[in-house]
């Protein structure tokens, strides 16, 4: 097994995969979208499921020892130990998430979302019959950040929760204490629930540092809840497990998640998250400077091929926010991108209309793969006409 997880398959084996990244499309096209990476599990984590099927460890699912290895895999990172039996299981993040909302919201409220953002936020707060207050972040020349200005904004004119996606998706961000305390500050001022999803937290790069909601010291934080996953991290998004983690203040609020919630996880995703967390460090150590060496590759790669794009080398994640208005490509320069280069991006008007002329690149792939794709890219300018 090579030490860089993203190099250890071949296109010709990931072409056999059954899940939507490598089946949405046909076989021509190279698929750089969904956030799926083209990884082996980590040695721990098949292990654990290897020996869950020959024990024909197949039923329904309880949290078992996964919020104490969340716990300890948090105490280690990130300097914070939050209580496990202070954490619920859910399926997912974003089940997570809509529950938690349901909760603490009410229908009509106004939930403040950061935009650009994770498509599924802006349509699953409709759903539930909340109001989506779009929040633009900042793009200033030192990369993006929160408008404290418009968030109290937001907040004063009633807002009863933000949705805080941190690290942020789809740019990357990996927000400073400085900027988390001042919106702890405004949310405490203005009575507002922080949710905050840190799917993305372990995959945080050199020269940042996560720092988790719940670990601030103030009013606001104590109330916040935090969703985690090893999904994103170890590559385990189809498993289903995730917890919803409370802070001190919370707790009554997470313990109202219904236990048919819980029971909807997988637990193979239990025991995959357990695993990960407990004994797939060294794994995502790998993982990591693979993702690192890519993020420069791709710097380089549209430097020379493409130096009209606009782009910013994430702080974590392994997701590209590509600017690509200066292209003469329209609002959705994936579309172009997918139809004259047969490569698949995220569309950018996806993630809310500040992504107009954007789109999104998954470069959790072996190296070839994204020369390939910036190649594929090119060629989609020349043949779509743009400039």
């Amino acid at each position: 097994m090579p030490a860089n997880p993203l190099t250890a398959y071949e296109l010709t084996d990931l072409r056999e995969r059954r899940s939507v990244k490598w089946r949405e499309y046909p076989s021509d096209v190279l698929p750089m979208w969904v956030a799926e990476m083209d990884t082996p599990l980590a040695e721990p984590v098949a292990e654990a499921l290897t020996r869950a099927i020959a024990r024909g460890d197949t039923g329904y699912a309880i949290a078992g020892r996964l919020p104490e290895a969340f716990a300890d895999f948090a105490a280690d990172r990130y300097g914070w130990r939050p209580e496990p039996d202070a954490m619920r299981l859910v399926p997912d993040v974003m089940s997570g998430i809509k529950e938690v909302l349901e909760i603490i919201t009410a229908p009509g409220d106004r939930i403040v979302v950061n935009s650009p953002g994770y498509p599924p936020f802006f349509y699953w707060l409709e759903r539930i019959g909340r109001q989506v207050v779009p929040n633009p972040l900042i793009d200033g020349p030192d990369g993006y950040r929160i408008d404290l200005e418009r968030l109290e904004g937001d907040f004063a004119a009633g807002a009863r929760a933000y949705l805080l996606c941190s690290p942020h998706n789809p740019t990357g961000r990996v927000f400073t204490r400085d900027e988390l305390l001042a919106v702890a500050a405004l949310a405490d001022r203005y009575d507002v629930r922080i949710v905050a999803d840190e799917i993305h937290a372990p995959l945080t790069h050199p020269g940042a540092r996560h720092v988790p909601f719940a670990s601030l010291d103030a009013p606001a934080a104590a109330r916040s809840i935090v969703l985690a996953s090893a999904s994103k991290a170890w590559n385990l998004a189809g498993l289903k497990a995730a917890l919803a983690v409370a802070g001190p203040d919370a707790r009554a609020d997470v313990a109202a998640i219904h236990e048919e919630v819980s029971e909807s996880a997988g637990l193979f995703g239990v025991i995959a998250a357990e695993a990960a967390f407990t004994h797939g460090r060294p794994w995502l150590a790998d993982l990591l400077a693979g993702l690192d060496a890519n993020r420069r590759l791709l710097g380089d790669l549209l430097a020379a091929r493409l130096p009209s794009v606009g782009y910013r080398p994430p702080q974590a994640t392994y997701l590209a926010w590509l600017d690509c208005r200066s292209l003469g490509l329209g609002d959705d320069p994936a579309d172009a991108f997918l139809r004259h280069g047969k490569v698949a991006l995220s569309p950018g008007p996806t993630f809310g209309e500040v992504g107009r002329g954007f789109a999104r690149l998954n470069f959790g792939t072996a190296p070839g793969r994204v020369t390939e794709a910036v190649q594929r890219m090119a060629a989609a300018l020349d043949g779509a006409g743009g400039r």
